[in-house]
């Protein structure tokens, strides 16, 4: 009986470890280490930030969940990772240290025949003096914090309503920031809920972010076809801003929050300060803090991660000029090169490099977003290696036989504009592929016919449909393998 052990338990862990006790049944053991007690649904946090949904409305136990499906649980963060065993014993193991209030700080040491790194990323506001809800801003990268952040967006509205004029600032808190994405869905629904109180005219809504153009969204931008058109995200999402007055400032690194006052730096080597009166900016990420040692207790971390703490994986990592990027340098199956029975999944793993053109100040900063890898991706990525974990468990095959790379991979994305069943509405994105490819796509590295844009009410309906479809999908309910990743 082999064990598999998964360390986290978002979209990429938790989809692997219903997957492959679906596919195992009680032949094998599944194992999720997780720091966290709840399974979230992150997509909705920017709903919860502005008060159209609750904590409870994208949270769950994961406990009862594993119970019912016989996966064992540990509510621990993982801190050490020893692929070739100890002196003790040659079997690849684990260190974790709990996080359940019962046994809160007691470690333990879980043996593995493979293991899934799903840590998802350490949410980096120590790179950026100042940021963060322990700050001088707000968040909505968990639950808790966009509860956090509602509240304080409430107080906001209020102060609104009195007649007082306001500054909002939504978006990237570093010039190395990803999810551009939750920030642009984020900055409208503010939008949108201050049309809706009557006091949109009082406030100032600006969108900061390290996008070279809008639309960039990490992903280099698109040309998609809407109503039988071709446009391109950057004049789609420049006509969004315009239609509901929001102001943008681009190509731009946040050096330091302070309270009430926003410095950052552009591209050009320009110098600038915001004043705000709420702020809500967010963190770049880096790997979760994980050490690896050989069997002799030598530290091999920076053998396994690269300097940013995420996984390395079946990528090309070699370091060369944006010209010579291809789409075979992602990764298709999520193993680590140094062994083949570790994998990394979701954002945990390391990409080759952006997708974004990279670019930097005159000053020499870092200021392009880097790769989006969440959501659709990520899940597809779970299914991907519980199969083929499967696979080698009931063949003894070496290798599995499924690939999911980025660069051969679409994905669908509904971004909220405005939640309201009447007003509401959402940008419905596809892109294929995710990565470009730019050998098969020589114009713009993606195939327009299915790369698409189109934003109205039913994109609302749809995404908030989505939330209760990958809700229900999440716990493991009848048919939850039938909903596609």
């Amino acid at each position: 009986m082999a064990k598999i052990v998964i360390l986290g338990a978002g979209v990429s862990g938790h989809t692997a470890a219903l997957h492959l006790k679906r596919q195992l049944k009680q032949n094998h053991e599944v194992i999720v280490v997780s720091p966290n007690a709840d399974w979230n649904w992150i997509p909705s946090n920017i709903w919860v930030g502005v008060g159209k949904m609750k904590t409870s409305q994208v949270l769950f136990p994961l406990a009862p969940i594993y119970r019912r499906k016989r996966i064992e649980f540990h509510q621990a963060r993982a801190v050490a990772i020893w692929p070739e065993g100890d002196e003790g014993d040659p079997m690849g193991a684990v260190d974790i240290v709990y996080t359940d209030p019962k046994r809160e700080g007691a470690t333990e040491r879980l043996r593995y025949d493979f293991l899934i790194n799903a840590t998802g990323p350490k949410l980096n506001f120590e790179a950026t003096p100042g940021l963060g809800p322990d700050h001088n801003s707000w968040s909505v990268c968990t639950a808790d914090h966009a509860a956090k952040t509602s509240e304080a967006f409430a107080k906001i509205v209020e102060e609104l309503r009195r007649g007082e004029k306001k500054t909002l600032v939504v978006g990237m808190g570093h010039g190395a920031c990803t999810c551009e994405g939750a920030a642009f869905e984020y900055a409208f629904n503010v939008e949108h809920e201050l049309r809706e109180a009557g006091v949109r005219d009082n406030a100032e809504i600006v969108y900061l972010s390290n996008e070279y153009e809008l639309g960039d969204f990490g992903v280099d931008g698109m040309r998609f076809s809407q109503s039988g058109y071709l446009t391109t995200s950057k004049i789609w999402t420049e006509s969004l801003f315009r239609e509901r007055n929001v102001r943008a400032i681009l190509q731009a690194h946040v050096e330091r929050v302070d309270p009430g006052v926003v410095h950052y730096e552009q591209l050009d080597g320009t110098k600038g300060s915001l004043e705000y009166d709420f702020a809500m900016l967010l963190p770049p990420f880096r790997g979760v803090d994980l050490q690896a040692f050989d069997r002799t207790g030598t530290d091999i971390t920076s053998d396994l991660f690269a300097p940013n703490g995420f996984l390395k994986v079946d990528a090309d990592y070699t370091a060369k000029p944006y010209e010579q990027w291809r789409a075979q340098d992602w990764p298709n199956t999520y193993q680590s090169p140094a062994y083949d029975n570790l994998f990394g999944i979701g954002i945990a793993f390391a990409p080759p490099h952006p997708v974004s053109r990279p670019r930097t100040s005159v000053n020499g900063t870092p200021i392009s977003p880097a790769p989006p890898r969440t959501g659709m991706p990520s899940g597809v990525m779970g299914r991907v290696v519980a199969e083929n974990i499967t696979h080698r468990l009931t063949t003894g095959a070496t290798q599995g036989p499924k690939t999911a790379s980025m660069a051969t991979m679409g994905a669908a994305c509904i971004a909220s504009a405005g939640a309201n069943l009447r007003t509401g509405s959402a940008a419905a994105m596809t892109m294929f592929p995710i990565v470009p490819d730019y050998q098969k796509y020589p114009l713009t590295g993606r195939d327009d016919k299915a790369t698409t844009g189109e934003i109205g009410r039913s994109g609302h309906w749809t995404k908030l449909l989505l939330h209760y479809l990958f809700i229900y999908k999440a716990r493991g309910l009848p048919g939850w393998h039938l909903i596609p990743e």
